[in-house]
Parts: structure tokens; C-alpha cells; sequence
């Protein structure tokens, strides 16, 4: 934070006010302002340069004075610019990352059950096993923070991903083979978690922006993962190859956050952290905001997920070709990448979210009705309006952003929204087929489904206004 000019002379470092909770967003999780992934601290800066002009009296070096002086000030603007641009290009590899060690598994399924002698019951677990693992260590990341800079914890996060996706196309047990996926899903949920605070921390000002960029790179890694593990798999000969291709591009992820992790442990060792009071604690689960995200999080994940793991199915039901029903499905995900973009952009500008709450309601609630009615006389535009109310997920993630005043306290509301919701998530591909397999139709699964979308409606109303987790403590 620059000082204002004054005639008079810069006050000592006793004199200025302490900085406020949201001049200084990192200390929320625990380090020194735009030093957690590597950027030097602008108000530093700012009172170097102030205090290297007060303390040029000497007319003879006046000119060298305002030589060095900007230089410095050139130097401190592009630490920082630098340091964003670094961590844009992480966020966006680690986003990239975040569903390919899922959907490709997913696709190769039938695959792995039988090269490692899978049980149904094993089976089951696994594909259930993102969302036990997105909840139950999502849940830990905020103490994770206030104790480990964030580029080193998103360093560990993207190896454990790494190491994971190797470990599980290395063995043949079926057991270390579920130790692996764990291990995998753990980085992955921790970095679930850490990119809406980067957002914050990073990007204040371009919340829907960024958020919009890092939700439609997370979505292309789904989409081609999911796509492209079959033909992975099938031109090397092998499920195995299918799978562990994605390793690498997790350990590519890796890369931008190892420098802006050892300038963050370099300027602890050197004494540069500040140490701050700590914030008071953040407590979503006892505020109606932090229960409202995570129901409209729960919500909107327990339908995607329903609509991944069963919307090719209704579609064969209905007399499409397998391979026609899984384009179709398919379809959803492409026509979301643009959905992904748009939608925080759209967030970031609007006062009330109450119209893009509602339109995505409907949008949802007239694909579900003509899935039920006529799922073969007009599929794509079925197909278009789910992409079209699936855009609930890049708007929670947004919001997350809005809704916290600092670093602090959207790494909080994130890991609760984010882990509350993933165990609500949970209970939709179970129910639909429960329901499915009880009827042998679509009417009730569909029913449900609606009913889960007004749930969804109700908790997207109450976060809709302007609104700040902090203020609710």
C-alpha cells in the first residue's frame, strides 16, 4: 500500500497503522503479503522507494537519486507482474489437471476390473472414491495453509498426483492399486481448494476472469482425459498406458510453483515474513452463508455427477446407438467449455446473482422435463440446455470468491462449501440408479433430480445477495 507524498518526513515504521485484515489477504492463511508464491510485497516496496527520496538531501546526487529511485520503482512493479503471471500459468496446468486421473479411469473402468481382478463391490468404491477423498482431505486444507506457504503445498499436491498415477498403473493388486488412486485424489482435492484463495489472493480484481479461465481449463482436461484414455489405451496395448499418460502432465504442473516455493521459503529463512497477530478463525459451518454454498455446491455436483454417470444411459433407452449416446453425453461437456468461461465473467460484473441463479433453474428444469417426455425427438437441444444449467458449477466457484473479503476467509468457505458439498455430491449416481434399477424407467430418477434442482434454487437465492463470510463469525 503506497504512502500518500508529503512534504514532511516519512514516518518510522512505529507510526503507520497496522495493516488491516484486507490490506494484507496471505497473513489469512499464514505468510507475508505477495510473498506466499513469490511476489515481493508491494507496500515494501513502496516504503523503500519513499524512503530512499526522503533521504536524498545532497544536491550533487540529486539526479543519481531520481535515477536509482526509478529504477527501483520499475523493478518492484515487475516483481510482482511477474510473479502473477507465473502463478496464472500454475493455476491454469494444475486446473488442467484436477478430473483427468478421474475421467480417464472412468472410461478405462471395464478395462482395470478385469486386468486387476476387480470385485463389483471394489469396483463401486473406486468410483466413488473421488468424492469420499474431495470431502474428507479438502476439509484439511485450510490448516494446511496457515502453516506452509501455498506454492509449496500445491509442489506436494501435484507430485502426490504424480506418484499416484504412476504407482497405479505400476502394480497389480488391487488393494495398492486403490492406496495409489487415494493418493492421487489427495493432491488433487487439496489443489480443489487452494485455486479459488489464488484467485483472491492474486486477482481481486479479475475474480470472474481468472475463475472463468481456470473452470474452462479444468473442463478441456476432463473432457480430452476422457475422451482420449480408449485410444491411449488401445494404441499402446494396454489400460495401463491409458492412465498413466496424465502423469505427466501432472508433473508439468509442477514446475511453475517450485521457484515461487523456494522464494517463499528463502524470505522465511531470511526474516522477511511479518508476524501478525493471526485472524480470528473462520467458521462457515456457523454461518446460514456457509451452509447455503455448500448446499447449492452439493446440489449442483450431485446432478453433474448423476448426469455423467447415467445421461448415456437414458439416451440408449430411448433407441440411440451406444457410440451416438455417448456423444451425446459427450456433448454436454464440450458445450460447457464456452459455458465455463462465460459464466464467471458474468458473476463478477452483476450486483445480485438472483438472474443467473433462476436462469440456470430453468435451463436445468426444462432439459430434465423433456428427457422425461422426449429424450429422442429433441436430444441436442436437451443435451444444450443441460451444458447451459451445468454452468452452476463454474458460478459457485465464483462466488466462493465473492463472498469472502480475504485470502483467509475463501480458503474457509471454499474447503466447506467444497467438502460439505462432494459428500451431498455423493449420494446422486447411488439414488438415480437405486430409483432406475426400483422403476425400470426414468420418471422417478428424473423426478429426483428436480427435486435436488429446486434444493439447489433455495440455497442459490440466499448466497445471490452481496455477502461476506467474514461478516457472519
Amino acid at each position: 500500500m503506497t504512502p500518500p507524498p508529503t512534504a514532511l518526513a516519512e514516518p518510522t515504521a512505529t507510526d503507520r497503522p497496522a495493516p488491516t485484515a484486507t490490506d494484507r489477504p496471505a497473513h489469512a492463511v499464514g505468510v507475508a503479503p505477495g510473498q506466499a508464491l513469490g511476489a515481493a510485497p508491494t507496500g515494501a516496496a513502496s516504503t523503500d522507494a519513499a524512503s530512499t527520496d526522503a533521504g536524498s538531501t545532497d544536491d550533487a546526487s540529486t539526479g543519481a537519486a531520481s535515477t536509482e529511485t526509478a529504477a527501483d520503482a520499475a523493478a518492484a512493479k515487475a516483481g510482482p507482474v511477474r510473479a502473477g503471471l507465473l502463478v496464472l500459468v500454475g493455476m491454469l496446468l494444475v486446473a488442467v489437471n484436477l478430473r483427468a486421473a478421474v475421467t480417464s479411469l472412468g472410461a478405462l473402468l471395464d478395462e482395470v476390473r478385469t486386468g486387476l481382478g476387480l470385485s463389483g463391490a471394489m469396483a463401486g468404491f473406486v468410483t466413488t472414491l473421488p468424492t469420499i477423498a474431495f470431502a474428507g482431505l479438502g476439509a484439511l486444507t485450510p490448516w494446511l495453509v496457515r502453516r506452509v506457504a501455498p506454492a509449496r503445498v500445491l509442489v506436494v499436491a501435484m507430485l502426490a498426483l504424480a506418484a499416484g498415477q504412476v504407482l497405479r498403473v505400476l502394480t497389480g493388486s488391487a488393494p495398492v492399486f486403490l492406496v495409489a488412486s487415494a493418493l492421487a485424489l489427495a493432491g488433487i482435492a487439496v489443489a480443489n481448494i487452494l485455486l479459488p484463495m489464488l484467485v483472491k489472493q492474486y486477482f481481486p480484481h479479475r475474480t470472474g476472469l481468472v475463475t472463468g479461465a481456470y473452470t474452462m481449463a479444468l473442463t478441456l482436461g476432463t473432457s480430452v482425459a476422457a475422451a482420449s484414455a480408449v485410444p491411449v489405451a488401445h494404441a499402446f496395448g494396454s489400460w495401463r498406458a491409458g492412465l498413466g499418460v496424465w502423469a505427466a502432465l501432472a508433473a508439468l504442473a509442477v514446475l511453475p510453483w517450485v521457484p515461487l516455493a523456494l522464494r517463499a521459503r528463502a524470505a522465511r529463512r531470511g526474516g522477511t515474513r511479518t508476524e501478525a497477530a493471526a485472524p480470528a478463525w473462520i467458521r462457515p459451518g456457523r454461518t446460514r452463508l456457509g451452509w447455503a454454498m455448500a448446499v447449492y455446491f452439493g446440489a449442483q455436483s450431485l446432478s453433474g455427477y448423476a448426469i455423467m454417470g447415467w445421461l448415456a444411459q437414458l439416451f440408449r433407452d430411448a433407441d440411440f446407438h451406444p457410440q451416438t449416446a455417448g456423444l451425446l453425453l459427450a456433448g454436454v461437456t464440450a458445450l460447457g467449455v464456452p459455458v465455463a468461461l462465460l459464466m464467471p465473467a458474468l458473476a463478477g460484473r452483476m450486483r445480485t446473482l438472483r438472474p443467473l441463479v433462476l436462469g440456470l433453474t430453468a435451463a436445468s428444469t426444462a432439459a430434465y422435463l423433456g428427457l422425461a417426455v422426449a429424450p429422442h425427438g429433441a436430444a441436442l437441444l436437451w443435451v444444450a440446455l443441460l451444458a447451459l444449467g451445468q454452468g452452476a458449477f463454474p458460478l459457485i466457484l465464483t462466488t466462493i470468491g465473492l463472498r469472502a473479503r480475504t485470502a483467509e476467509g475463501t480458503v474457509a468457505l471454499s474447503a466447506f462449501a467444497q467438502s460439505t458439498g462432494y459428500l451431498i455430491a455423493a449420494l446422486g449416481p447411488l439414488l438415480v440408479g437405486v430409483l432406475y434399477e426400483a422403476t425400470g424407467g426414468w420418471t422417478a430418477p428424473i423426478g429426483f433430480l428436480l427435486v435436488a434442482l429446486a434444493v439447489q434454487t433455495a440455497a442459490g437465492l440466499v448466497i445471490a445477495r452481496p455477502r461476506f463470510i467474514e461478516d457472519e463469525r
